[in-house]
């Protein structure tokens, strides 16, 4: 009997990135390992995206699979693909950015030596000239197979982006991104953690996350309570999982993804009244759940105190909040 090599199915939503396509096509056509599919999904762009993404599917038939559909947000898209996918694996790449050459061979060796259902890999910033910005490092001083029994610290520590990963499909068999909402990542991927035993990593920067000069600067609104939403979301998904009893845990992940994210969002809210509505929100989330200050100035993140290794600039601004100084923080804004 022959061992048929696993087969990856990469999903790349594409809206309006005319200018960023072709890059990350190539990225993914030049893939060291041979046996994938990128599913091109465009979301009803109305650029030149479909032209590029028809001469990629004319030129690549065997690797690309080109879908079109009205427009109905990243959430939609990738769902879109999940549905359609063929792989063994799935893997998720935005269209603006792109991947190294051995990417997606290095985190399939991975996911197979160790029996991992996710494998994660580092994240570069890179300008539009492909120089460096900034290194993100996901899981430091940790080893390459990690058994979640026994370092659950991972739930909270991790970013939960879901572009430099692997995922066993199995993952999604009930589970899909939530559409309408911001934040979808932190919504979806922790409860696909909690599916896992194992997990692998590999300290390889393969993902390379273009950060973008013509991107209209994002307005900052109550959308970013979906953060809060989100977090709720995999509370509810963790009391039923296998890791229910870790409760110090959860609690550090509602410090970091419902207190520290949502703080770093509301820094840029422009309009007061709804800062002032937020920041109430955000008091009501950590009553409710019994977060006090002296447990989020003590937060450790990787091992190190979470605040203390913040810019200056941020750390003022949450102290300020802690101590209860908004007004003080609106006129810093």
């Amino acid at each position: 009997m022959t061992n048929v090599p696993s087969r990856i199915s990469i999903i790349v939503p594409v809206y309006n990135v005319e200018n960023y396509l072709t890059k990350c096509l190539d990225s993914l056509v030049n893939q060291s390992y041979r046996n994938i599919e990128v599913l091109v999904v465009d979301d009803g762009s109305k650029d030149k995206s479909a032209e590029i993404i028809k001469s990629f599917a004319l030129k690549y038939p065997e690797k690309i699979k080109a879908f079109t559909k009205e427009n109905g947000g990243l959430s939609d898209a990738r769902n879109f693909g999940i549905e359609r996918a063929t792989g063994d694996y799935i893997g998720f790449v935005d269209s603006d950015d792109y991947v190294t050459e051995t990417m997606f061979e290095e985190m399939l060796l991975l996911a197979e030596k160790h029996q991992a259902k996710m494998v994660i890999c580092n994240i570069q910033k890179v300008n539009e000239n492909g120089q460096v910005t900034q290194k993100l490092t996901q899981l430091p001083n940790m080893q390459e197979k990690i058994n979640l029994e026994d370092h659950f610290s991972v739930f909270s520590d991790i970013s939960y982006f879901a572009c430099n990963k692997l995922f066993r499909k199995e993952l999604f068999e009930h589970k899909r991104f939530k559409k309408g909402v911001h934040f979808e990542d932190i919504q979806l991927i922790p409860q696909l953690l909690l599916e896992c035993e194992i997990i692998a990593q590999t300290q390889s920067f393969h993902y390379q996350y273009l950060e973008r000069t013509d991107s209209i600067t994002k307005t900052h609104t109550e959308k970013g309570l979906d953060i809060l939403k989100a977090v709720q979301d995999v509370e509810n998904e963790f009391k039923g999982s296998r890791y229910s009893n870790k409760k110090i845990e959860l609690k550090n992940f509602q410090i970091f993804e419902g207190v520290y994210s949502f703080l770093a969002y509301l820094a840029f809210v422009k309009n007061e009244e709804m800062f002032y509505k937020m920041s109430d929100k955000l008091t009501v989330f950590m009553k409710e759940r019994q977060i006090k200050i002296q447990d989020i100035l003590r937060y450790s993140r990787f091992g190190k105190n979470y605040l203390l290794s913040l810019p200056v600039k941020k750390k003022i601004f949450y102290l300020l909040f802690f101590a209860g100084q908004k007004k003080l923080i609106r006129k810093l804004i």
